[in-house]
C-alpha cells in the first residue's frame, strides 16, 4: 500500500472514530429525553385526570407527530445532512418537552400537553432517522458492526432517564423541574453535530423514497421491525402502568420495573455485537424474539413477584436487537441508506402510532396488565419474519 493511501485510511479512521463518539452521544441524549418523559406517565396521568384510553389518545399526539416527520427524514438529509437534521430534531424536541411540562403543572390541559408532545414527536422522529443514517455510515466507514453498540448507548440514556425517573418521583420533584433537564440535554446534542462524518456528493443523488417504498425486502423489514417496535413501546408505554395496575405495586415500583427492562435491553445491546458476529442476524433475531415471549408469559401469568421480576428482565433481553438490527439491514446498501432508513422506521414507529391507543382501550377493557396479550400474539409469527434481515456477504477488506 502507498504511503500516501495509508496517510488517507489513517484519516478516514480518525474521522470515523470522532464521528462515532458523536453519533453515541447523539443515541444518549435522544435515550435519556425519551425516558425522562415517558418515566412521568403515570404522574401525567394523574395531573391530567385521565383513564387509560384517554391517554393512549394522548400519547397519539406524540406518535402522530413521529409518523409525520419520519417520512420526510430521508428526503431531507439527502439536502441537507444527517448532522442538520439531528440539529433540528433536537431543539425541536427540546422545546415540545418544555411545553408538555409547563401544560401539565400550571395549564392542567391535555390539549396544551398535546401540542407539545406533537412537537416532542417531531423532533425525535427526526432525529431518529438522522441518527441511524449516521450510525450506518459511521458503520461501513469502519468496516464492523457498530449499530447495536449505538443503541446500547440509547438504552444506557434510558436508564439514565428512568433511573432519575425513579429519583424525582421518590422526592416529589414537579414535572417542570424534571422535563427541564431533558430539554438541557436534548440541547447539549446540537455542538456535537459537527464531528459527524462530511457529506458525501453522491449522498445527495441516491434512493428516492418512493423507490424504497417499492422494494419488498426494505418493506418487510419495515414489518419486522414494527413488530419489535411494538414489543419494545409496549413495555416504554404501560410496563410500569401494568405494574402498577395489575399488581396493585406502588408508583416508585412500576418505575423501577421500568428501569429494570430497559437495564436488561441495554445489558442485550452491549453483548449483541459480539453475539451477532459469532451466530448472524437471523438465528439471533430469532432467538431474542422467543426471549421476549417468554419474558411476556412470566409476567402476565407468574405467580411470585420472583418470576414477574424475571419475565421483565426476559422482555427486556428479547426487545433488546430487534430494532438496531432493523435499521442495520435496511441500510446494507450505503449509497440507499437514507430512503431505506426512512422508510424502515416510519414503518416500524407504526407500532408507536397505534400501540398506545389499542393497548389503552384493551386494558380499559380487560385490564392493563392483561392487555399485553396482545404483544405476546405478535411475538409468535415475528419469529419467522426474522429471515429477512438476512445480511448480504461483505466485500474483502
Amino acid at each position: 500500500m502507498a504511503r500516501g493511501s495509508t496517510t488517507r485510511h489513517h484519516h478516514d479512521g480518525v474521522t470515523a472514530t470522532r464521528a462515532a463518539l458523536a453519533v453515541t452521544v447523539a443515541f444518549v441524549a435522544n435515550g435519556l429525553c425519551f425516558a425522562t418523559l415517558f418515566s412521568r406517565l403515570p404522574d401525567l396521568r394523574a395531573s391530567l385526570g385521565l383513564d387509560n384510553s384517554s391517554l393512549g389518545l394522548l400519547l397519539l399526539a406524540a406518535a402522530g407527530g413521529s409518523m409525520l416527520a419520519l417520512p420526510s427524514a430521508g428526503a431531507l438529509i439527502r439536502r441537507t445532512s444527517a448532522a442538520a437534521v439531528v440539529r433540528a430534531g433536537a431543539m425541536t424536541v427540546a422545546a415540545g418537552v418544555v411545553v408538555v411540562a409547563l401544560a401539565a403543572d400550571f395549564l392542567g390541559q391535555a390539549a396544551a400537553v398535546a401540542v407539545g408532545l406533537f412537537a416532542y414527536g417531531i423532533g425525535t422522529g427526526s432525529w431518529d432517522v438522522a441518527m441511524n443514517v449516521e450510525g450506518a455510515a459511521v458503520e461501513h466507514r469502519l468496516r464492523r458492526s457498530v449499530m447495536p453498540r449505538f443503541h446500547a448507548f440509547f438504552s444506557i440514556g434510558t436508564v439514565a432517564g428512568a433511573g432519575l425517573g425513579v429519583l424525582m418521583v421518590a422526592v416529589d420533584v414537579p414535572l417542570t423541574g424534571h422535563l427541564g433537564l431533558a430539554a438541557l440535554s436534548a440541547l447539549a446534542m446540537v455542538p456535537m453535530t459537527r464531528s459527524f462524518l462530511p457529506v458525501e456528493p453522491e449522498q445527495h443523488a441516491a434512493g428516492s423514497a418512493a423507490g424504497a417504498w417499492r422494494e419488498p425486502r426494505t418493506l418487510l423489514v419495515g414489518l419486522m421491525v414494527l413488530a419489535f417496535a411494538l414489543t419494545e413501546g409496549a413495555a416504554n408505554d404501560w410496563l410500569a402502568l401494568a405494574l402498577i395496575d395489575g399488581y396493585d405495586a406502588p408508583r416508585w415500583l412500576g418505575v423501577a420495573g421500568f428501569a429494570a427492562f430497559v437495564v436488561a435491553m441495554t445489558g442485550g445491546r452491549l453483548l449483541g455485537t459480539a453475539v451477532l458476529d459469532r451466530w448472524g442476524r437471523v438465528p439471533v433475531l430469532r432467538a431474542t424474539a422467543v426471549l421476549a415471549l417468554l419474558g411476556l408469559l412470566l409476567l402476565l401469568l407468574g405467580p411470585h413477584p420472583v418470576l414477574v421480576a424475571l419475565g421483565v428482565v426476559l422482555w427486556g433481553l428479547g426487545a433488546s436487537l430487534g430494532f438496531p438490527v432493523g435499521m442495520s439491514a435496511g441500510a446494507d446498501d450505503p449509497a440507499h441508506a437514507a430512503a431505506r432508513v426512512s422508510v424502515v422506521s416510519t414503518i416500524g414507529y407504526g407500532a408507536f402510532l397505534a400501540g398506545p391507543p389499542l393497548l389503552g382501550f384493551l386494558g380499559d377493557a380487560v385490564g392493563t396488565l392483561e392487555s399485553l396479550w396482545l404483544v405476546a400474539a405478535v411475538l409468535v409469527p415475528t419469529t419467522l419474519l426474522v429471515s429477512v434481515a438476512r445480511q448480504p456477504e461483505r466485500a474483502p477488506v
